[in-house]
């Protein structure tokens, strides 16, 4: 006699064995969230926020719904158009039934039940009724944004600040004593490594104005720089991050010519840089900002393999961070090694965090972080692979990215999982990752892969869930 299937999003979703179960609920599920690395605006922090409508809450600035809505055949009036907030929820609703094995699916209605009560599917049919609910307890108590990151358990989580930022609102949010969760900076200097792009010129001087240190050569620009990581250590800052989308030189290039590369990006406002002296000059800056993080004693996280910005008429239309970007950069993992490479001559390497948007780079990632391991006393990995990034988020991407690093590495120094999102209720990922990841564990236990040793099993499980991350990042 077969087997009734499992109730959808019930108790148990994702966790197939007892040992699953057991890991999950007794271990896993209650443990504090420590997001380090994500894009929610501070300001809305500060401001505590309050959404009207479930549009405002989960449309607003979500490229992965916007690729979704598009995919399903959706007109750009419902997606960033100017289409009505219930019109654009209905349209996206109406995209549910297509979306089966798209994270999406999961994340929606997982949000839909742990923020909002709701029990049901969401569909184009459902649309109205969903609509009405959320938006009655958006406007009723507990649903601000402070409120909301509260009650889904964050401990602390991390921003994504430009240097020239003020952190005025971090400074604001620290002052809320009735705030409990710690909310960091978090250093992502792309900007001023763009020397080959128009206003470059006038980026410089606004951090020219903001560290007070002048700026006219290469020596001034990493003054400034200095001041600036000064300025965020000084408001709690650990972690940096840096986009590494573009080519990395085959040899270092020397310090003069940098040098003068720079002097001309200022003269001619980004417009007489050559792509090569660009990547030449982003190259030497790397290497600069890494020994600087460890010096600092800070986490140093790269991401790479994304080629942005593909569709150049959308690009025109609505700018980045839309939905046209995808996998395959000009980075590989052979380049990424030569940049490790430089960066570790030059200095030790800062505590390290690497990320491929690639899933054909899992192994590779994970095998080269092998070859920069250096004990630092503290029983810690030097450096990490990250969690299955971006286009990998999802059941199978996160399962491959761990058995990967499993294979070739030490899993038990895993750091688990992080939102990468600009959505107040997007924590149930965290959720997500921790039911795969007891399931994963379980399974390995069923198949004799590990033993069933609770007590070594929930300290694997309560280590990469948290202590880990705690521990790496110093929070």
């Amino acid at each position: 006699m077969k087997s009734e299937p499992k109730k959808f999003m019930g108790r148990n979703f994702l966790l197939d064995s007892d040992i699953a179960k057991l890991l999950y609920h007794e271990y896993a599920e209650k443990l504090p969230i420590i997001d380090y690395h994500c894009h929610v605006p501070p300001k809305e922090i500060a401001e505590d926020r309050r959404c009207s409508n479930i549009t405002e809450l989960w449309l607003g600035g979500d490229h992965y719904k916007w690729r979704a809505m598009r995919s399903c055949g959706i007109d750009e009036k419902f997606i960033t158009g100017d289409a009505s907030d219930f019109e654009k929820f209905k349209a996206y609703a109406s995209c549910m039934p297509k979306l089966i094995g798209n994270p999406l699916y999961h994340w929606s209605h997982l949000e839909l039940k742990r923020y909002f009560g709701y029990e049901g599917i969401l569909s184009e049919d459902t649309a109205e009724e969903i609509w009405k609910l959320t938006s009655e307890k958006l406007a009723g108590d507990g649903m601000s944004v402070k409120q909301l990151i509260a009650a889904s358990n964050v401990e602390l989580l991390c921003t994504t600040d430009d240097p020239i930022d003020s952190l005025e609102y971090h400074m604001a949010i620290k002052e809320d004593k009735d705030f409990s969760v710690t909310v960091l900076p978090a250093w992502r200097p792309d900007k001023g490594l763009n020397c080959d792009r128009a206003g470059y010129r006038d980026y410089i001087a606004k951090l020219d104005e903001a560290s007070g240190v002048p700026i006219t050569d290469l020596e001034s620009l990493k003054a400034a720089y200095m001041k600036r990581m000064d300025f965020f250590a000084e408001n709690g800052c650990r972690v940096a991050d840096h986009g590494i989308d573009e080519a990395i030189p085959a040899k270092p290039v020397s310090e003069a010519d940098i040098d003068a590369v720079f002097r001309r990006a200022l003269d001619s406002n980004g417009t007489a840089v050559s792509p090569e002296e660009a990547d030449a000059f982003r190259f030497e800056m790397l290497k600069f900002f890494a020994a600087e993080y460890y010096r600092r004693g800070w986490v140093m996280q790269i991401h790479f393999a994304v080629l942005r910005n593909v569709n150049p008429v959308m690009f025109r239309a609505l700018g980045p961070d839309s939905g046209f970007d995808v996998i395959g950069g000009r980075v590989s993992v052979t380049e990424l090694a030569r940049l490790l490479g430089e960066m570790v001559k030059n200095s030790p390497l800062p505590r390290t965090v690497v990320y491929s948007v690639n899933p054909s780079d899992n192994a590779a990632v994970a095998a080269l972080i092998g070859a920069f391991q250096q004990s630092d006393g503290s029983g810690m990995a030097r450096i990490m692979q990250g969690s299955a990034w971006w286009f990998n988020d999802n059941i199978d991407g996160m399962v491959s990215q761990m058995r990967n690093l499993a294979n070739m590495s030490a899993f038990g120094n895993f750091l688990g999982m992080l939102t990468d999102s600009r959505s107040f209720i997007s924590y149930p990922r965290h959720e997500y990752f921790r039911r795969i990841l007891c399931n994963l564990i379980g399974e390995w236990v069923e198949s004799g892969l590990y033993p069933l040793d609770i007590d070594s099993l929930a300290q694997l499980v309560t280590d990469i869930c948290y202590n880990n991350t705690k521990a790496f990042f110093g929070f």
